[in-house]
């Protein structure tokens, strides 16, 4: 556009531009009228109107977007909330400069409403101060520890996450007890565990505890070698160790001294720091190990260590391995020579993997390629790992992203896990969601459970997942009260680290055009809630996580105090516009017709 001036047959071509958009997307419209009649009342304008973003994101309108910001006008970087909204109003504005009566106010109420309504429902209602509600795993101590689980109510919890790949029915029963008595308006939310695809079993090392000091790099204690005898009391962090007789412990004094002679024959003594009754701590400056059997005296009163579990093992790898993955659930042996055999939980993997495709392990540590594939083995090259090794531990995660796996989402298991999440939850988050058949099946078994005031969360964490996304809404919008949770652990390691940002930012594009609340997941403010000191990238992620509905936190010994932190960063994030103004180049995710 010359000197700056927009000329009155430029701006006539944004109008058929912009005119012939509105007829994409109305035909658009037509053509899927079956499936949007087919979604529950609530959602029906929703539904259209998410119809509408995907066929418009399917062309490329970077150039239009630059024409339009240089003519003044309003551009479509903010269309998803309303498409047709959007385009009218552009349009409104060309008639208006044309000297053309525009067609009135648009009385329809503000998408944003929509949604706001949405988040409410499956939810709960808007915390005070902030739109975007805390989501908290509950740990296993969570099941006989009430205080605990008020405690994440005092510092911001919204909701509970009950993850049922861990525990059991009678804990998860627990765990509802307490979260239902420490806040009324607590919403509780079920994991299904979905198909898991992990590393087999290692055989067990030997039953031993070693208790070690912190040294500095000359060799001087920092911090003495610590550990409980009897039963330590909860979230201690040192490790307990049992005893066969309880009385001796329950004699135990603080100031006391407690000799042994440790595994290797060398006599120790530790003092006694803290006595409950049930355990005592004793500390000392010296590495011991502590096997069952060991004696353990205190002047002539006397008791010996009881059974201790198998110490856990792994296999050692490095970049150049070998790692075949077998059928077999025949607990491994680890080697030393970089040829390595694990077994692969997922019968279905074996037959649907072949040569060339990629195999990711423990979240993307370690990466490897197929050399060969039958029924029983799948071969693998290890082309990545860290520099040194690590170490490869059993149920693990593994990815094939390269592989079409014949897997539902829901399995056996999860279908028995229903029957207590009916009983217990408000919502039902449904674990690597591939198709809208996926969603489907889990309608029907909600149906058939007298599960249906349920609210229901698709879990995005697989690239096929992603690729079905605008399929699986328009299923997952037949339910009323819905969610969809990026669970970014599995997502980033199938899509790639470098593609995480943009499908996560594609997800969050689609959901608002589908107003369906995002639940955004997975390792925000990890090394807080592990450590108790966050990283500087995890505060910017957590503060970005104020875009979605939602924030989910998993568990760890400082659970408490990333609740508390990730409560203020949402409130300060509150008052901040969010300001974008993206180019909305073509989408190739959610092409028609593909």
């Amino acid at each position: 556009m010359t000197s700056g001036r927009v000329l009155p047959q430029q701006l006539e071509a944004l109008r058929g531009e912009i005119a012939d958009l509105r007829e994409v997307a109305l035909a658009a419209e037509s053509e899927a009228a079956e499936a949007i009649a087919a979604v529950h009342p609530d959602h029906r304008a929703a539904a259209a109107n998410l119809v509408r973003y995907r066929a418009l994101r399917n062309r490329d309108l970077r150039d239009l977007q630059v024409r339009l910001s240089r003519a003044g006008l309003s551009s479509l970087g903010r269309m998803e909330s309303d498409v047709m909204r959007n385009l009218d109003a552009v349009l409104t504005m060309l008639d208006l400069v044309a000297g053309r009566p525009g067609p009135g106010d648009d009385e329809t109420p503000e998408p944003g409403v929509e949604l706001f309504h949405n988040a409410a429902a499956l939810l709960g209602g808007t915390p005070d101060d902030r739109s975007t509600r805390i989501m908290v795993t509950m740990p296993s101590d969570a099941a006989s520890d009430a205080a605990l689980v008020k405690s994440f109510v005092t510092a911001g919890m919204d909701l509970a996450r009950i993850n049922c790949a861990h525990d059991g029915p009678d804990e998860w029963a627990a765990m509802a007890v307490h979260v239902r008595s420490a806040g009324e308006n607590v919403r509780i939310a079920m994991d299904l565990g979905g198909p898991k695809l992990r590393t087999g079993p290692i055989e067990p090392g030997p039953e031993v505890v070693k208790i070690k000091p912190g040294r500095d790099a000359a060799g001087r204690v920092l911090t003495p070698s610590s550990v409980w005898l009897g039963r330590a009391p909860l979230h201690a962090h040192d490790r307990a160790v049992p005893v066969v007789d309880e009385g001796w412990v329950a004699r135990r004094v603080v100031g006391e001294s407690v000799e042994f002679r440790e595994a290797r024959g060398r006599r120790r003594a530790m003092s006694v720091v803290e006595a409950t009754g049930t355990g005592v701590r004793i500390v000392g400056d010296r590495t011991s190990y502590l096997i069952p059997g060991t004696a353990l005296a205190v002047g002539d009163d006397t008791t010996v260590v009881g059974a201790l579990p198998a110490t856990e093992q792994a296999l050692r790898i490095n970049r150049g391995d070998s790692m075949v993955l077998t059928a077999s659930q025949v607990p491994t042996k680890p080697t030393t020579d970089g040829r390595h055999r694990i077994g692969c939980t997922l019968p279905e993997a074996f037959g649907a993997v072949h040569e060339g495709h990629r195999v990711l392990f423990d979240d993307g540590k370690i990466g490897g390629v197929v050399t060969s594939a039958s029924a029983e083995e799948i071969h693998v090259g290890i082309t990545a790992a860290p520099m040194g090794g690590t170490k490869l531990k059993a149920e693990k995660g593994i990815n094939f992203p390269d592989s079409s796996l014949p897997i539902a989402a829901l399995t056996d298991e999860d279908k028995e896990d229903l029957r207590s999440v009916v009983a217990l939850a408000d919502i039902v988050e449904i674990s690597f969601v591939r198709s809208a058949d996926d969603v489907r099946e889990l309608f029907d078994l909600l149906e058939q459970h007298g599960g249906t005031e349920l609210g229901v969360v698709v879990k995005l964490e697989t690239v096929a997942g992603f690729d079905a996304l605008p399929d699986v809404l328009l299923e997952l919008m037949r339910w009323e009260r819905i969610g969809v949770m990026i669970a970014r652990g599995d997502l980033a390691v199938e899509a790639g680290f470098e593609r995480l940002a943009e499908v996560q930012e594609e997800t969050l594009w689609l959901c608002q055009a589908a107003r369906v609340p995002v639940i955004w997941a997975t390792q925000v403010l990890d090394s807080l809630a592990d450590a108790g000191v966050p990283t500087r990238a995890e505060v910017t992620d957590a503060a970005q996580g104020e875009r979605a509905e939602c924030v989910m936190l998993n568990k760890g010994p400082y659970i408490e105090q990333a609740i508390g932190a990730l409560d203020d960063i949402l409130r300060r994030m509150q008052s901040h516009v969010y300001k974008k103004n993206p180019l909305l180049r073509r989408l190739g995710a959610w092409q028609i017709g593909s």
